[in-house]
């Protein structure tokens, strides 16, 4: 669900934090994406021209991989190193969440079973693309097709967008890859958006700069999260009756959540108890009895999430046979669609990437710039593979070396 209303507060009140860019303008960038958002949108987005699922001739879903296949290889083509990050477990204060999206699924469903009688082609479609729940088995699949495709991926303890923020937070990547706002608020530096989009729908990629979001908003990473959580985030509902506007300016006004809660509730009392003719009168703006934002912020600024430091991603070459076997042979995909495909991600693991110009120009002191020229006794002169690149570590592409978590 993300952050309800954020991206519009931010391109109002901080226009300068967003950029768009076309994908090629990121080439030799290292990307966290949220796997699990992907394969949703993929199962979402790829589909058939009458709107039902990609399926092979034994009626297994295939749409979660054409999009992993192709969108990758469009990233990797443009010189993006992507590292894939899927959801762990849910923390506990997600469940009423998922509960209910568990609801609108069989909403849908129903409402699918009836406009097949009395509706429209597009109301059937309209309602299938609700009922879309990624799988174990998909998340499986998709696994298995990455590393067959030489691309890294971890499994976070928890929110996949939580690891992502850490791991462009520790320097692992230049940024994290979702469309969930709220990997913002996991305090992530950079957000990319519709980076897994199709090419054919010519979205640019919007880049979304957390600290140029507070100078904005003219607030500390303490409040922008106290604000996500008003406007309504994954672990709690938003308090009815309060708008973008208002919980922008109640942040600006009170100064933090706690405080906005125990205005609100004051209110809410006088309202309730100073009816002039005797009556209690419902208040327009309620806090629930059971609302546990300190709990929810707490989950923001402390998410269970494996140090970057220990996570060790390589990026190698394709494994083509195998490639072949899983999606021509088993998943029923055009061999020759899919060599070429392999053929491009061997060319992209091979091609040495052409520096980008922002890491050239660094100022460093005079001796530094001296003292770096002399090598050292007995190791010679340092080579390119062991310069340190600002956003990474840049390890020499083609080791066959498998990403790993270590716990």
């Amino acid at each position: 669900m993300g952050i309800k209303g954020l991206t519009a507060i931010i391109a109002e009140h901080a226009p300068k934090a967003i950029k768009e860019h076309e994908i090629k303008t990121l080439f030799g960038r290292k990307v966290a994406i949220d796997a699990s958002m992907s394969i949703y949108q993929f199962l979402i987005a790829v589909r058939q021209k009458d709107g039902e699922l990609l399926t092979n001739d034994a009626g297994e879903t295939t749409s979660h991989l054409m999009g992993f296949f192709y969108r990758t290889i469009r990233m990797v083509d443009n010189g993006i190193k992507p590292l894939y990050v899927f959801d762990g477990k849910p923390p506990e204060l997600k469940s009423g969440v998922l509960s209910k999206r568990f609801e609108r699924r069989e909403e849908a469903k129903e409402g699918e079973e009836e406009a097949k009688e009395t509706g429209t082609a597009e109301d059937v479609d309209r309602f299938s693309r609700r009922q879309v729940k990624v799988t174990r088995e998909q998340n499986e699949e998709c696994r298995k097709l990455l590393t067959l495709m030489g691309i890294p991926w971890v499994v976070a303890p928890s929110e996949a967008e939580a690891q992502c923020a850490e791991l462009a937070r520790g320097g692992k990547v230049f940024g994290a890859g979702s469309e969930d706002m709220d990997t913002l608020t996991f305090n992530s530096p950079i957000l990319l958006r519709h980076l897994t989009f199709s090419e054919a729908r010519k979205t640019p990629i919007s880049e979304i700069n957390l600290q140029k979001v507070l100078e904005g908003l003219e607030m500390n990473m303490s409040q922008f999260i106290d604000l996500c959580i008003l406007l309504g985030c994954d672990y709690l509902e938003p308090i009815k009756g309060i708008g973008p506007k208002s919980a922008l300016k109640l942040i600006r006004e009170h100064g933090d959540l706690g405080k906005i809660v125990e205005h609100l509730r004051e209110k809410q009392a006088a309202k309730e108890d100073g009816a002039d003719d005797g009556k209690k009168k419902k208040a327009g703006v309620q806090v629930p009895d059971e609302w546990p934002w300190e709990e929810a912020k707490k989950l923001f600024e402390k998410p269970d999430v494996t140090p970057a430091k220990d996570v060790d991603a390589e990026w190698r070459a394709p494994d083509i046979d195998g490639l072949v076997d899983f999606l021509v042979k088993q998943k029923g995909f055009n061999e020759d669609r899919v060599r070429k495909g392999a053929d491009k991600l061997s060319k992209g693991v091979a091609a040495k990437q052409q520096g980008r110009l922002d890491g050239f120009f660094k100022a460093q002191p005079k001796a530094e710039k001296e003292e770096d020229q002399k090598p050292a006794k007995g190791k010679g002169k340092t080579d390119a593979k062991g310069t340190k690149r600002k956003g990474g570590d840049d390890k020499e592409a083609g080791s066959s070396k498998k990403a790993k978590t270590k716990k």
